[in-house]
């Protein structure tokens, strides 16, 4: 083919795609609709991004889906937008198959189950008020990913952030610094502005009130106009129940959810798995570690199709904010070591925290971790006993099945591309991602290597979370 003919060639879809980019970004904010490329929110892509993932990610069993067949459906969604469409999950690479062949596209869609319902046309959705107490690594994801989908058509408002009282005079103008730039995640793609008087950030227009206090109970929400908040604790200060209870009650909050592994009797879930444990009537709840979120959905497909004998949990995890930048003293063994420069063996709760959510492999796993000189992406080694014998080719056909179509779509991501680092896996909205090319097996023996975005995968967990607890988690809507 000429030189000139890829040119044009490129050009053309490149703006077919930069139209499918900017009505999947407007149908989650206006409407809820967030729209999925086998698995794969397309929320935030770029043109360019969306024609590399449709040329590399062929549907199994089904034709390849191109530009042209993906622009018409989402003009078909985007014809509908005034009809009451709900809000919903839809995978668009899923929709293109046979289902709409010669049929009229808008039509088809209309008659999906649940997709268009006309008596929701023109009504305003309700959305709850979201409290972040802390604005660590965490928080400042969360309130990112909560800006960068906010809408009419969108259940989560960011409102508040609680922080310690400040220290020094310029604050707000630090906590703004540190939201709009990031070392690892990069620029904040928005505008963030401070109302010094008010003291208010101001994100995309959007008004969040910075609310200074030393314990959860110095805080009135209705002060600032909140009501019924969900407070999202990222500090990690408070773990156990009634550590947590202290956002209730006074506050004007009933509920809370803490954003890492709690203590005692308070519901630890990761989403996918057992979010169905809680509701909207929920007071406290955890959506537990990063590690087991990104282990846990892959281990319950393996255990329910092959059955886990026994297992051994090994994470390589990157370094965090409560090890040392230079030998110091710590608390804890070995931490107190420099973070950039040792590999540190250390405990970790994640094979028990599974057991809890999946309680069949109670007794069969054990866990361990080595904290590695990189910020960010990690990775957990899963060596598993299976009840009879399998090939790595059959484990990850399951696996590639599974994170396209399946029930953890939303959860498992999987590569199988022979070049991949740790680097390739910052800002992946999954919880854990299979690399399919260092599977190992050996008759009832199987070595899995799950990657995972410790801070921005798990944010987009913890916001599944909460969507559930707010009593706004959205359905899938499939073909069949």
């Amino acid at each position: 083919m000429p030189v000139e003919d890829h040119m044009n060639t490129w050009a053309q879809s490149r703006a077919k795609a930069e139209i499918i980019c900017a009505r999947s970004a407007s149908l989650m904010r206006e409407h809820g609709v967030m729209l999925r490329y086998l698995g794969r929110p397309l929320l935030g892509y770029s043109s360019a991004q969306l024609i590399s993932l449709v040329a590399r990610t062929i549907p199994t069993g089904q034709p390849a889906v191109d530009i042209d067949r993906l622009l018409e459906i989402v003009e078909g969604l985007w014809s509908l937008r005034d009809q009451g469409l709900n809000p919903c999950r839809l995978d668009i690479a899923a929709l293109s198959s046979g289902l709409y062949a010669g049929a009229d596209m808008v039509s088809a869609l209309r008659a999906l189950p649940n997709l268009v319902d006309p008596e929701r046309a023109n009504v305003s959705r309700p959305q709850r008020d979201v409290v972040l107490y802390g604005f660590g690594r965490i928080g400042r994801l969360l309130a990112r990913l909560l800006m960068d989908r906010h809408g009419p058509g969108t259940p989560l408002i960011l409102r508040a952030i609680v922080l310690r009282p400040a220290k020094i005079d310029n604050d707000l103008e630090k906590r703004a610094a540190l939201l709009e730039r990031d070392s690892v995640h990069g620029h904040f793609d928005g505008q963030v502005e401070i109302d010094s008087d008010a003291q208010r950030l101001i994100v995309n227009g959007w008004p969040i009130q910075i609310i200074y206090a030393s314990k959860p109970e110095e805080v009135d929400f209705a002060e600032y106009g909140l009501e019924d908040p969900l407070v999202i604790d990222n500090t990690g200060v408070f773990k156990t129940r009634d550590e947590l209870a202290r956002h209730l009650g006074v506050t004007g909050a009933r509920q809370v959810l803490l954003t890492a592994p709690a203590k005692g009797d308070v519901p630890n879930i990761v989403y996918g798995i057992n979010e169905t444990d809680i509701d909207d009537k929920t007071a406290i709840s955890c959506a537990a570690s990063c590690t087991t979120n990104a282990a846990a959905p892959v281990l319950d497909v393996l255990n329910r199709v092959f059955g886990i004998v026994s297992g051994h949990l090994e994470t390589i995890h990157a370094y965090t904010n409560d090890q040392n930048l230079i030998d110091n003293f710590h608390k804890a063994e070995r931490r107190g070591r420099a973070a950039p420069l040792n590999l540190v063996i250390t405990s970790t709760g994640a094979a028990k925290a599974v057991a809890k959510v999946i309680p069949q492999l109670s007794g069969k796993l054990t866990g361990n971790a080595i904290r590695v000189p990189t910020p960010n992406v990690s990775l957990v080694i899963m060596h598993l006993e299976l009840s009879r014998e399998v090939s790595g080719q059959e484990v990850n056909d399951l696996l590639l099945q599974e994170s396209r179509t399946g029930r953890y779509a939303k959860q498992i991501g999987f590569t199988q591309d022979a070049e991949v680092v740790s680097s390739d896996f910052v800002g992946s909205r999954a919880a854990g991602i299979v690399d399919a090319r260092a599977t190992l097996s050996h008759g009832h023996h199987i070595t899995l290597y799950v990657w995972y975005d410790n801070e921005y995968g798990y944010s987009n967990q913890v916001l599944r979370v909460a969507a559930r607890l707010s009593g706004s988690d959205i359905p899938t809507i499939t073909a069949g």
